[in-house]
């Protein structure tokens, strides 16, 4: 594995943890983006991988379309994309109740499982 994918990949692991320890903390609105940001990176990984190249968008379901994954990955993406901007601005961020945010790092997950296996086949 190329060093600038596993770069990304441990980070996206990093920022599942970091997800987990805010959710704990109930702090969702930090929770949530940093498990954005964890799908981000992973998908960004395979994508480098790929392409050797980095594409610099926030958009999951763009990334994921582009790397031909499957229609459920597709899918998680579209329900966690919106963690990125919404979280960052002080009301919008508040909107998100414990079990959206639970979904959302569930989401993020499965979307990280997906992308390590796609790199080790």
């Amino acid at each position: 594995m190329k060093k600038e994918v596993k770069n990304w990949l441990e980070q996206a692991e990093h920022d599942v943890e970091v997800a987990e320890y805010n959710l704990k903390g109930n702090m969702l609105d930090a929770a949530a983006f940093y498990s954005q940001q964890a799908a981000e990176k992973a998908l960004k990984s395979l994508y480098i991988s790929k392409f050797n190249e980095l594409w610099k968008v926030h958009d999951l379901v763009r990334i994921a379309k582009r790397i031909q994954a499957p229609t459920k990955i597709v899918e998680l993406c579209a329900k966690i994309t919106p963690a990125y901007s919404t979280t960052r601005y002080p009301d919008v961020g508040k909107e998100y109740g414990r079990g959206d945010v639970e979904e959302i790092l569930r989401s993020a997950k499965e979307v990280l499982e997906w992308v390590k296996k796609n790199l080790n086949s």
